[in-house]
C-alpha cells in the first residue's frame, strides 16, 4: 500500500478517503477571510498597555488634534528631551496618522526613556485596535512587540549582576 503512494494526491485518498478537491477549482471557494473588527469603548476610544524595562503606559486613542497628554501633562512637559518626544511620534509617522488623534496616557515605574518606550508600545496597540488596517504597517516597523529586555539581577557572590570582587591570590 505504501508503494502505491507517488504524489500528495494518492496520500489524500488513502488518509482522508475522500477525492482530492480538482485541480482547477478556485481556492478562494473554501478560504473565508477574516477581518479584524475595531475595538472602541462607548466614548470611540481604544485602550493598549505598553510595557518597557519596568515601566507600565495606559494609553487610551481617540480622534482629535494630536494632542498627547501624560500623566496630567503635556508631551513636550513631561519628555523634554527631543528624542524621547521623537520615540512618542513613531508610530503615527509610520501608520501616516499624523496629527489626526489624541492620546491621554498614564505611566508609572522605570525612568524617562522605558516610560517613553512603555508609551510608545501602547500607543501602538491602541491604534492596531482602533484602526486594524494599521497593523501591518506598525508589525513592519516593530513596534507592537514589546521590548523584553530588562535589567539583570544581582547574584549572590557578587558585587552587581556578573561583576565579581577583586581576586586576591594571597
Amino acid at each position: 500500500m505504501a508503494d502505491d503512494i507517488k504524489t500528495l494526491d494518492d496520500l489524500k485518498e488513502v488518509v482522508g478517503g475522500a477525492e482530492a478537491a480538482p485541480a482547477d477549482a478556485p481556492a478562494a471557494v473554501t478560504e473565508t477571510v477574516v477581518t479584524a473588527e475595531p475595538k472602541r469603548d462607548e466614548l470611540g476610544r481604544s485602550y493598549a498597555t505598553g510595557k518597557r524595562k519596568d515601566a507600565v503606559a495606559r494609553v487610551w486613542i481617540k480622534p482629535g488634534s494630536g494632542k498627547v497628554v501624560v500623566n496630567g501633562k503635556d508631551m513636550s512637559e513631561y519628555f523634554a528631551r527631543p528624542v524621547l518626544q521623537m520615540i512618542l511620534r513613531q508610530p503615527f509617522t509610520v501608520a501616516g496618522v499624523d496629527g489626526q488623534f489624541d492620546v491621554m496616557a498614564t505611566v508609572k515605574g522605570g525612568g524617562l526613556s522605558g516610560q517613553a518606550g512603555a508609551v510608545k508600545h501602547g500607543i501602538s496597540k491602541a491604534l492596531q485596535l482602533y484602526e486594524p488596517s494599521l497593523r501591518a504597517a506598525l508589525k513592519a516597523a516593530g513596534f507592537l512587540t514589546r521590548d523584553s529586555r530588562v535589567v539583570e539581577r544581582k547574584k549572590f557572590g557578587k558585587a552587581k549582576a556578573r561583576k565579581s570582587f577583586q581576586f586576591s591570590k594571597r
